[in-house]
């Protein structure tokens, strides 16, 4: 299935963060940690207000912006374009 945001909206995809500590041990992500709020976008809307946001870009947003959706045991992220802060170059 095709996921199309409308308006100025964007699909985000989080990254996922393995944390190593300083002896090389991988920690396994917990609920209790904070989510990343960087994302890579995977499509726009057809609004006006897109401020340069382009397909492929990592870009980082607002802590509890957007809604959350899961679709095919995957979770993705549909977000106005004002609650993105800034894009990673």
């Amino acid at each position: 299935m095709n996921i199309k945001p409308i308006g100025d909206r964007v699909l985000l995809k989080s990254f996922k963060v393995e944390e190593k500590t300083a002896g090389g041990i991988i920690l396994p992500d917990s609920s209790s940690k904070e989510k990343p709020n960087m994302a890579e976008v995977l499509a726009v809307g057809n609004g006006e207000n897109l401020d340069g946001i382009k397909v492929g870009q990592k870009v980082i947003y607002a802590k509890f912006a957007g809604t959350e959706i899961k679709m095919d045991d995957e979770k993705f992220t549909i977000m106005d374009v004002k609650d993105i802060l800034a894009i990673v170059e």
